[in-house]
């Protein structure tokens, strides 16, 4: 025996089953063209109905005539504008990313397939993005090349999935727009321009059982190497006094980040998605972008994802990536190594058990 439950959800599966169908023929068509009055356009239309008001009411020949040349100027910026927009080609050339905050360069390659016709004052746009970009001809079987510079203020992956072609040439009386599928996706980095301190990982490490030989003592900063002048962002506890006492000016130790261990970045993916969550993704970011300016390797940990350790531009890049990926608000899992070779940053409660921890505040100095 079928319950009223069974038959409600039936009854509306049979409904939404034709209105997803309907939905979907008008995004079809949609897409396809649409044509939008200017101001311009309107004031011509009503002149139009005026002028052949007048023509119908007194028989005027040359109102007549000047109806069917207002008709057929209509008729000639429909189909020249329809000439604008078909038989294009269009290449989005997306960077591998880019900064929150920051403006992205999004460029464009648009192939004119026609053999005899041009297309002129063309506007490309990312349908949920604001800016537009202009080409103002591209000659028959010729290549034209367009960008735009976009600014997002929220990191994360953002899928495109096509372009919107619009034009209102030749005359300036419609906008006509067709969109054309071109799929892709830019990814939306952290920040990492924030003044992180250097994590204390190698007092961290002593309190572990293994913590006591000297590899352990040496924590993140590897082999002494030499002294040489303190730079902006330098840890204090680097500083060598006696030298700098001697010579007047500021000096620090330098040390052979190959030979050191390499720091695990662990970001705390359970806290719920907001400011404060985003502020610790960007306090993460800054940090890892630090240690590898710094020549030090460096891995992440973020909930399910993780980064192996490496140096360079091309591990920041890899970090960079799945920082960009990150949901908050998910389950925490237990970093790949122990916590004593991890630096947790979270922007929840302070942590225990790690080799330190920093607590991302937003607007506070972390």
């Amino acid at each position: 025996m079928t319950s009223d439950g069974e038959v409600g959800t039936t009854v509306r599966s049979f409904v939404r089953a034709p209105l997803q169908t309907l939905r979907a023929a008008w995004e079809t068509l949609r897409s396809w063209r649409r044509i939008h009055f200017t101001r311009a356009g309107v004031f011509y239309v009503a002149g139009s109905f005026a002028v052949g008001f007048a023509a119908i009411n007194t028989g005027n020949n040359l109102l007549y005539l000047l109806l069917g040349a207002m008709l057929g100027a209509m008729s000639v910026s429909g189909w020249l504008s329809e000439q604008t927009i078909r038989d294009l080609e269009l290449d989005r050339i997306v960077p591998r990313g880019g900064h929150v905050g920051q403006p992205i360069q999004i460029h464009y390659r648009v192939r004119n397939r026609k053999r005899f016709l041009s297309t002129y004052a063309l506007e490309i746009q990312e349908p949920g993005l604001t800016e537009i970009s202009f080409l103002p001809r591209v000659a028959a079987g010729d290549t034209g090349r367009a960008s735009a510079r976009q600014v997002f203020l929220n990191r994360g992956v953002y899928p495109l999935e096509k372009l919107t072609l619009a034009t209102d040439y030749p005359f300036g009386l419609f906008r006509k727009e067709r969109d054309i599928p071109v799929p892709g996706e830019i990814l939306v980095w952290p920040r990492t321009d924030l003044r992180i301190r250097v994590p204390s990982a190698a007092e961290g490490r002593r309190a572990g059982p293994a913590a006591e030989s000297g590899s352990a003592a040496r924590g993140v900063r590897g082999e002494y190497r030499s002294l040489r002048e303190y730079r902006p962002g330098d840890d204090l506890r680097d500083v060598h006094w006696k030298a700098t006492a001697r010579t007047g000016r500021a000096v620090v130790r330098e040390y052979d980040r190959d030979a050191a261990d390499p720091l695990w970045v662990s970001l705390d993916v359970s806290t719920p998605e907001g400011a404060a969550s985003e502020h610790a993704a960007d306090v993460a970011a800054s940090l890892v972008a630090r240690l590898i300016r710094e020549g030090s390797p460096v891995a992440l940990h973020a909930g399910e994802r993780s980064v192996s350790p490496g140096s360079g531009p091309a591990q920041l890049e890899r970090i960079l990536d799945a920082l960009a990926r990150v949901d908050f608000g998910t389950v925490d899992a237990p970093p790949p190594v122990p916590r004593l070779r991890c630096v947790r940053v979270t922007a929840g409660a302070r942590p225990r058990g790690w080799a330190d921890a920093i607590l991302a505040r937003p607007g506070a100095s972390s």
